[in-house]
């Protein structure tokens, strides 16, 4: 059974704003950035302990796509079984960027 996915309002433009800048530098290049994302929501929605811990934050997880050096960073509510993505981030960025996102 799958579990339910959610996403902060940011996501969005997280993605789309990183998906344009890929574009930008290869033609079909942000396309598959989008890809790799959707791969990986798939694959929580199906597992969501497949990504790592943060320990700096409870309860925050992250995941990489296999070519892109970014991470979606989420959050599980075992009881509702639903995950919540926090953001989509360059894997470099300072953390404190998406801990306003956490609810």
């Amino acid at each position: 059974m799958s579990w339910l996915v959610e996403f902060r309002p940011e996501v969005h433009e997280d993605v789309t704003v990183t998906a344009a800048w890929y574009e930008s530098r290869e033609s079909g290049l942000g396309g598959e950035f989008v890809e790799e994302i959707i791969a990986v929501w798939e694959g929580l929605a199906v597992d969501p302990s497949i990504g790592a811990r943060k320990s700096l934050s409870s309860g925050v997880r992250w995941k990489y796509p296999d070519r892109f050096p970014y991470r979606v960073l989420y959050s599980v509510d075992e009881n509702l079984r639903t995950i919540i993505i926090i953001a989509v981030l360059h894997a470099a960025r300072h953390d404190s960027r998406w801990q306003k996102r956490i609810p």
